[in-house]
């Protein structure tokens, strides 16, 4: 099922929006997050994820009370600028992972040697680093997607240093990223 959750957000504060899951029409919609297989169908940031029938991380779902009752999703109500929020600070622990990764977490994943510490991934694991870099970039234009539509809306954006922070763990890595500089 395809649904087209920008509609759905610029909609949130209209009469009505759409449930995802029963497409009923309703005055808000709830948010939580979910491990089951289930959640992949409802979660905006799963919408082109390939792998949604073995996926067991932790999604952000939006639903109306009703299904998130039935589903037993633990949901609290969001209004726009609450759905936005949660979505932006989703997409940023996910660069944060990115980070992490790039910085040394990529060394246990590959078991490099001691000996070995000094190496960055790219020299190591070309295709690893390859995959890492196309993933961080897909997250940082999902994070300037949400960036925008707060400031087209005139909102301030959440937790905004956030941003200069991330862009300078980025470049003391010696990477580039397409937040800024």
């Amino acid at each position: 099922m395809q649904f087209d959750w920008a509609k759905t957000i610029e909609d949130i504060f209209a009469d009505q929006v759409n449930c995802p899951r029963c497409e009923i029409l309703t005055p808000q919609l709830v948010a939580g997050y979910s491990r089951a297989p289930w959640a992949a169908d409802y979660a905006p940031r799963c919408e082109s994820c390939t792998h949604k029938e073995d996926c067991d991380s932790r999604k952000l779902v939006f639903l109306c009370e009703s299904c998130a009752r039935e589903l037993r999703l633990r949901a609290r109500p969001v209004d726009q600028e609450a759905m936005m929020s949660l979505l932006v600070q989703d997409c940023r622990k996910d660069l944060e992972e990115c980070l992490d990764y790039l910085a040394d977490y990529w060394q246990e994943d590959l078991d490099i040697s001691p000996e070995e510490i000094t190496a960055r991934l790219e020299d190591v694991a070309p295709d690893v680093f390859e995959e890492e870099t196309a993933w961080r970039a897909k997250l940082e234009e999902e994070y300037l997607r949400y960036h925008r539509w707060f400031r087209d809306h005139n909102i301030r954006i959440p937790d905004a240093e956030w941003r200069s922070q991330y862009v300078e763990e980025v470049i003391g890595l010696g990477y580039t990223t397409a937040i800024g500089d």
